[in-house]
């Protein structure tokens, strides 16, 4: 008789609590809690991930895998030479392509990758990419934009475009030359392709109509396979190391109707698999496998957007990151320009625009008035330490704004005066906790920007090495021996210029970090130096409260990338609490310049088995 075991390998186990390690699909166990069976099925689904740096649309290219693909080009109002990378969390800027083109079609790995073509007018370029930059290659034969493609750096196979008029002309590239393949049965571009260089699939794409046609190559000629389900220009793709695995998303279909609906190919026939969020066509996908890619920005009603799906076909359930609605801050006119520290359940928010002295705790749900005020009305100080060990040090302290040196903490009942900052400052930043503090640069009493750095030991302060880049309205985390500031402005008086300038510190040095993506001020942080989130504040300051900013950007200790953008704009945040993975922004100024109390929870991606329990019926 054919047991599990016999089928499986192993017996049926018994256990208290689910698994949560690597399981394979199928496998059955015994739940003695519950008293059920259960096992781990495939789950297919798109989940929203980072938005792109820049939005555009006409790219139909992408290379690489889904934590590491690349996408080049495009078009928005104006064509593009932009370069993106993808970490499978996250956009991120990288060396720009020598020329401004759309339709641009790409191969291999994000350290090895090739850009073929492009318009308009339509040119013959080709370019290598290292992981960083772009170096010329040979050209194509004739120009072309909008083809279809498989392979790798050193072996791929690039067919059909547009020349202007639509072609069916494949060529070979062997990492130096091009030489001319078998032309595709059906003439066509802005398709799609997977595969290796003598093992290709093209499909889709369009001419004076739209097609279903799937073609494979097998190194020296193309055959008829199953059609497509439904007729798809510049849909999504994916770049499989066969022909037998390949992802077909979103797209146009006749007339030109953009589409939610996905295909998978195995070899031999298409089947449907679950749709995108939304119509979307002419993004970047091509990164990535039949069982995990994504599809990032292209044109949803004909404006280029910025928005990031991902596919995959797991045993996970994937859970997007994402910012909700939280509590609101009771007094919603003294939130501009608020002290904001601790975790997402356990925060504290202090001062503020106007000037203020009251303190409210917030419990992942609910904000409340602590009952404590400060013995100095403040904005703009430097924030640091917990709900039940918070301190403030320096802000402005009086309605003409003059900066203060005092230094505040709250024990969780109660604030108490501590000795002041060596030099009085405002719009400085802060780290650390209130026996271990870390203060640095801001504008002090003669309205000058100053690079000082301080720290405070639990009873004095003293003088360290100044920041590299001295600069205000600007936050900071972290702890005092490893800390992280970034952004801010570097000019005075107003209109203010903010910088994307990072600086790490350890204890001692500062030293530069990766730029941000876009320049930030009057912003949110959260995190540690290693793993941050940089959020709310406006890119361009005018008399401290300037267009509210929603993207959101997270550093890994090296370099920023996209993270998913806030609900609302809001600028003017002075610190915010909590970790890259599960912060909090409360308060701050909205895009029209008004004081706000509301509060936003981001909590980042997760990932978990998807657990089924087993019914008899």
């Amino acid at each position: 008789m054919t047991t599990y075991r016999n089928i499986h390998g192993r017996p049926i186990q018994a256990v208290t609590t689910d698994p949560t390690g690597d399981i394979t699909e199928g496998q059955i166990w015994y739940n003695t809690t519950s008293d059920t069976f259960k096992t781990v099925l495939l789950n297919q689904a798109w989940s929203s991930s980072s938005p792109m740096v820049t939005a555009r649309r006409a790219m139909n290219n992408g290379f690489g895998a889904q934590n590491s693909g690349v996408a080049v080009g495009g078009y928005s109002t104006t064509y593009h030479n932009n370069t993106e990378e993808y970490n499978g969390t996250g956009w991120a800027s990288s060396g720009n392509y020598p020329a401004s083109l759309y339709y641009i079609q790409t191969s291999g790995t994000e350290t090895a990758g090739l850009a073929v073509g492009g318009g308009d007018p339509v040119v013959t370029t080709v370019n290598e990419y290292n992981g960083s930059s772009w170096t010329s290659a040979n050209g194509l034969p004739t120009a072309t934009k909008g083809m279809q493609r498989a392979g790798t750096q050193t072996a791929s196979i690039y067919g059909g475009g547009f020349q202007p008029s639509t072609v069916g002309t494949c060529y070979l590239y062997d990492g130096t030359n091009w030489t001319s393949a078998p032309s595709l049965n059906t003439a066509r571009g802005s398709g799609a392709g997977s595969g290796a260089q003598t093992d290709a699939v093209f499909y889709g794409g369009g001419s004076t109509t739209t097609h279903t046609q799937t073609e494979e190559f097998n190194g020296s000629s193309w055959s008829e396979q199953s059609d497509l389900p439904t007729a798809k220009q510049n849909l999504g793709f994916a770049n499989d190391t066969t022909s037998t695995s390949a992802i077909g998303s979103g797209g146009y279909t006749p007339p030109n109707t953009r589409t939610t609906t996905c295909f998978k190919y195995d070899g031999t026939s298409w089947s449907t698999i679950p749709s995108l969020s939304a119509v979307k066509a002419q993004g970047a996908s091509g990164a990535g496998t039949a069982d995990g890619a994504y599809f990032a920005g292209g044109t949803q009603t004909g404006t280029a957007v910025n928005t990031t799906e991902e596919y995959n076909s797991s045993a996970n359930v994937i859970t997007a990151g994402a910012w909700a609605s939280g509590g609101t801050i009771p007094d919603s006119k003294r939130d501009g320009y608020k002290g904001s520290i601790g975790t997402q359940t356990a925060g504290i928010a202090f001062g503020g625009e106007p000037l203020n002295s009251e303190a409210y705790l917030y419990d992942g749900t609910t904000w409340t008035d602590s009952g404590a005020t400060m013995g100095t009305n403040v904005r703009t100080g430097a924030g640091m330490g917990t709900q039940t060990a918070a301190g403030n040090a320096g802000g402005n302290a009086s309605v003409g704004y003059s900066q203060t040196g005092a230094f505040q903490t709250f024990d969780g009942s109660s604030w108490s005066e501590q000795p002041d900052l060596n030099t009085s400052r405002s719009g400085c930043a802060g780290a650390g906790t209130t026996t271990a503090a870390l203060v640095s640069s801001g504008t002090s009493t003669s309205n000058t920007i100053v690079g000082n750095t301080e720290e405070y030991n639990g009873s004095s302060w003293s003088e360290q090495n100044d920041v590299g880049t001295a600069r205000y309205y600007f936050t900071g985390c972290g702890t005092q021996t490893a800390g992280l500031i970034f952004g801010g402005t570097t000019t005075t008086p107003s209109p203010f210029t903010p910088t994307t300038n990072t600086e790490e510190y350890d204890g001692t040095n500062w030293t530069a970090g990766g730029a941000l993506i876009t320049a930030l001020g009057v912003h949110g942080a959260a995190g540690t130096q290693t793993a941050a989130l940089g959020f709310g504040g406006t890119p361009g300051i005018s008399g401290g409260a300037g267009s509210g900013y929603q993207h959101v950007q997270g550093y890994d200790g090296t370099a920023w990338s996209s993270r998913p953008s806030m609900s609302d704009a809001t600028s003017a945040f002075r610190g915010t609490g909590g970790d890259s993975s599960a912060a909090y922004a409360g308060g701050g100024y909205n895009s029209s310049g008004s004081n706000i109390g509301t509060t936003e929870d981001f909590t980042g991606e997760t990932s978990a088995l998807n657990v089924k329990t087993l019914t008899q019926s």
